[in-house]
């Protein structure tokens, strides 16, 4: 099961699994993102590849207008798929 929210500050909270089957809802709440904001991922379990292009579409919007995603407390596996697609250069990771 996966859950996108967005608080009243514009934080955005991933909880379970963000797959193919969850893009499209997710891309609705990240399209209502309008300048920079913090993605918790604490909760967040897996992330697939659909998933990471919903982050990499919405920083490519946000950073035309000098916004930016900034991603927080990935898991170990999570930071290490970021890692290796070299998304560290595109996202500020904390």
């Amino acid at each position: 099961m996966f859950q996108v929210s967005l608080d009243q500050e514009g934080n955005i909270f991933l909880t379970g699994r963000f797959d193919a089957s969850q893009q499209q809802s997710a891309m609705e709440t990240f399209n209502r993102v309008i300048k920079s904001a913090i993605v918790d991922c604490s909760k967040l379990e897996y992330i697939s590849s659909a998933g990471i292009g919903v982050l990499i579409a919405t920083e490519k919007r946000l950073s035309a207008g000098g916004h930016h995603l900034q991603l927080k407390n990935l898991n170990a596996h999570i930071t290490e798929i970021f890692r290796y697609a070299g998304l560290e250069a595109i996202f500020s990771i904390t």
